[in-house]
């Protein structure tokens, strides 16, 4: 992350901050409850497609603040959500190629990998999933991915990803704005 030149007054950074707009990939699907939770809490999102990840954000264009046109942040961060373990399971078996190819694709930036299953590292010790495959050689591809492309992950109760999402967000820009 490459710190801006200018530094923002505290009025300005949190002018800033209380327009980013998350970006939802057209192609996620099933996303009710996060988009539920950033309607409720009054979060801008917008549908658009990324190169990688499910959701990122933007800052509009914003002229008295030096925005003079939308800043992107889909090449610097994003979140790759899965509902389930055992969807995952299909990414590091049947899609494992172009699952890895996303992973490539994103390393220069910062990918998040957002697992809705809030004791996920526990059922997938304990083979509490619906796919043959097995639970050692499930969490060697945990491993050996946050190794190789420097992955982050986190399990999580779906009830809460739509928060998780947009402070990830928030906070990181709030750092980056700095």
């Amino acid at each position: 992350m490459q710190a801006l030149p200018y530094r923002y007054t505290k009025t300005e950074l949190k002018e800033l901050l209380k327009s980013l707009t998350v970006i939802i990939d057209t192609r996620e699907q099933k996303n009710q409850h996060i988009t539920d939770y950033l309607d409720d809490k009054g979060i801008p999102y917008k549908t658009k497609k990324l190169n990688f990840g499910d959701y990122s954000f933007y800052l509009p264009e914003q002229p008295e603040l030096g925005i003079q046109r939308p800043m992107y942040f889909n090449n610097e961060i994003v979140i790759e959500r899965k509902r389930s373990l055992n969807e995952l399971s299909n990414n590091f078996t049947h899609d494992r190629a172009q699952f890895e190819n996303e992973l490539i694709r994103a390393s220069n930036s910062k990918f998040i990998l957002l697992v809705e299953n809030v004791k996920g590292y526990q059922n997938i010790i304990k083979h509490n999933y619906r796919t043959d495959y097995k639970p050692k050689s499930y969490i060697a591809t945990l491993h050996a991915y946050r190794a190789r492309y420097n992955l982050e992950i986190i399990f999580i109760d779906p009830a809460y990803s739509g928060n998780f999402i947009y402070y990830t967000f928030y906070y990181w820009l709030r750092e980056y704005l700095k």
